[in-house]
């Protein structure tokens, strides 16, 4: 899978089978779009090209409003390449995108930009400045210029309720990993690379695995039960803490960290996934670091009973498991 930061250069811009959207989290309503896209394109000899946009759309015309995001760009990507996409653009959005009128972006976008000869859209989206652009103007533009449209429809779980990011968020924010994993198909996880930290859980007797998390307000948060992928043939159990660390952290900036359960070694530099199975509890701030410590352990100590519970470390057959 190509990525390109912007519209691809003259070579790359080859006709492709096309949809737009965030796309946060890839859930499953986004794969059945994807796999929708993917059968055209091949019965059309096209490749799939999706485009997305960083920041969310929503962040920009409202930062403090925007919601929680589900999944890190990196993750995103992955889960994009999972489901057998061959080209992303990852379209800066900033005013000058967000101005141009539903006709301008159809030509400089759809047309001349990335060449499309198959559009596929859900049934709420919407383009051009202020979201003028519906699915009827879509097909009337393809019309014009030679694409197709084709609109999807929502996509439902056995109860007949929507699979959207939304109902992913809402459930990351509730806690309720489980609900969310469902909902996404695939457990839910983050990567990254491991960076050096203020080794303060090493001087408190639990060293962690630091990965730096883009966003500031990640849709899940707390002190979670983790198995981390990358470091040992099989996952590696842990408990995380994802959030502000309020006790010992008042800069605001979010970190994931990890202590794990029965590894040692040197992790730095490494990519890892963070696979999230169980939250234990808020983060809390403690009134001094002997209390924060008393609290790691229990910490440490209901995690182990997690997975004691449930048989130990878990390698999900999912597509998801050996991708590093």
């Amino acid at each position: 899978m190509r990525v390109f930061r912007g519209l691809p250069n003259a070579e790359s811009k080859a006709p492709c089978a096309l949809t737009i959207g965030n796309f946060d989290g890839v859930h499953r309503g986004h794969q059945a779009l994807l796999a929708r896209v993917r059968a055209a394109a091949d019965a059309r000899g096209l490749p799939v090209c999706v485009m997305t946009f960083e920041p969310h759309p929503r962040e920009f015309f409202n930062p403090a409003g925007a919601p929680p995001r589900i999944a890190l760009l990196r993750d995103k990507l992955d889960a994009l390449r999972m489901n057998h996409v061959d080209r992303v653009v990852v379209e800066h959005f900033n005013q000058t995108f967000a101005s141009q009128t539903p006709d301008a972006f159809v030509e400089k976008i759809i047309v001349n930009g990335l060449h499309a000869r198959w559009v596929l859209v859900g049934d709420d989206f919407r383009y051009g400045a202020k979201r003028a652009g519906d699915f009827d103007s879509l097909k009337a533009a393809g019309a014009k210029y030679g694409f197709e449209v084709e609109q999807m429809a929502t996509v439902s779980d056995t109860s007949g309720a929507r699979i959207s990011s939304s109902a992913v968020r809402s459930a990351l924010v509730a806690g309720d990993v489980a609900g969310a994993a469902t909902l996404l198909g695939r457990p839910y996880e983050f990567s990254g690379h491991v960076v050096h930290g203020a080794k303060l859980g090493r001087d408190l007797g639990f060293p962690t695995l630091n990965l730096r998390v883009a966003h500031t307000r990640p849709a899940l948060s707390g002190i979670l039960v983790v198995q981390v992928h990358g470091l040992a043939d099989k996952p590696v159990a842990g408990v995380a803490s994802l959030g502000l660390r309020p006790t010992v952290d008042d800069s605001g900036r979010v970190l994931l960290e990890v202590h794990l359960l029965d590894w040692h070694g040197d992790a730095y530099g490494k990519l890892i996934r963070v696979e999230f199975l169980k939250k234990l509890r808020d983060e809390a701030k403690f009134v001094d670091l002997p209390t924060l410590t008393a609290a790691i352990q229990r910490d440490v100590d209901d995690t182990r009973a997690w997975f004691a519970a449930h048989g130990g470390q878990r390698d999900f057959a999912t597509s998801a498991t050996d991708r590093i």
